[in-house]
């Protein structure tokens, strides 16, 4: 039971990356640059998409979402980071926080179900291309696109709720580089067993079903080409798919580990790790796995260089 002359947390400090100090400039210079091309790839695949005709199709319609839910979702925590490394200021006020919170859940959220989505529209493109056109309808995607961004605002909204309603005297210290939802409720000096309950059923549907849909997705794509006798097709199907299994894999690994399977042997250390795997790794790589090595979107980086180039000479 909180007491009432505790001194209630108006802010928080961020401790950042467990590195000695000798070694700060050498890690903000790697982040920024990581940073500088999660956003400078994602923008890129947005800008194709939008100005190319030939990539108007649902499965680039859900990439260019992916695109800038990856953006934000980096935006959200790296900026900060950078921010505490180069000045020193780790502080963040609470309201701060729990805003930083809450997009960070959103955006995470919202890539979950965007890879579901795209995991679909492959399945459906590979298995029954037939049939594609009618059950990818321009309605579907929309809706598909829309629910994606309502769940994950009102997920992300519980959370927040659930959070905000705890009390935090004392300790103000967070051994994390973000406000970190499982950090935070370390630090809370009332109650939280509603908040752990919500985390371990709300996570289930959003994070291991998605996740177990698009391992089935890709399984049966794998089958369906299998069935083709064509050593290129398999190939090609096992060099997309492995590629695409590995960075969910990379995504959905750390976050289930972090939060749904918590053990009492992580240390901060490891969690920040973890946490550094899926908000910045992840991101940065998503642009070479389901566009710089896609065909389509080489096609149209190509033609938008090779119009520059007919307009420049003339």
């Amino acid at each position: 039971m909180t007491r009432r002359n505790q001194t209630i947390v108006s802010d928080f400090l961020l401790l950042g990356l467990p590195i000695e100090p000798e070694q700060q400039n050498p890690f903000y210079v790697l982040f920024l640059a990581m940073y500088l091309i999660t956003i400078l790839g994602n923008l890129l695949i947005i800008f194709l998409i939008c100005l190319d005709s030939h990539l108007h199709t649902p499965m680039y319609l859900f990439l260019s979402n992916l695109s800038f839910s990856d953006i934000c979702f980096s935006s959200v925590t790296i900026p900060k980071l950078l921010q505490t490394m180069q000045s020193q200021d780790s502080s963040i006020p609470f309201a701060g926080c729990l805003t930083q919170m809450y997009f960070f859940l959103f955006f995470a959220d919202l890539e979950s179900f965007l890879l579901v989505a795209m995991a679909y529209d492959r399945y459906v493109a590979i298995c029954f291309p037939l049939h594609y056109t009618i059950i990818m309808s321009s309605k579907l995607c929309l809706s598909l696109v829309v629910l994606s961004w309502v769940l994950t605002m009102f997920h992300a909204m519980l959370h927040t709720l659930l959070m905000a309603r705890l009390c935090f005297c004392a300790d103000n210290i967070i051994p994390h580089f973000f406000c970190d939802m499982s950090a935070l409720l370390k630090l809370a000096c009332s109650d939280t067993r509603v908040n752990e309950l919500v985390i371990f059923i709300m996570g289930g549907l959003i994070l291991v079903i998605p996740f177990l849909l698009i391992v089935m997705s890709y399984a049966r794509i794998v089958i369906s080409i299998l069935r083709v006798p064509s050593a290129r097709g398999i190939r090609k199907a096992f060099s997309t798919c492995g590629s695409h299994l590995s960075v969910l894999s990379l995504f959905y690994g750390t976050v289930i580990g972090l939060y749904l399977c918590p053990s009492a042997n992580n240390s901060a250390v490891k969690e920040t790790v973890m946490a550094v795997m899926y908000t910045v790794v992840t991101p940065m790589l998503n642009p070479f796995i389901y566009s710089l090595r896609n065909r389509d979107m080489m096609g149209a980086l190509g033609r938008l260089l090779f119009k520059k180039k007919i307009s420049f000479s003339v």
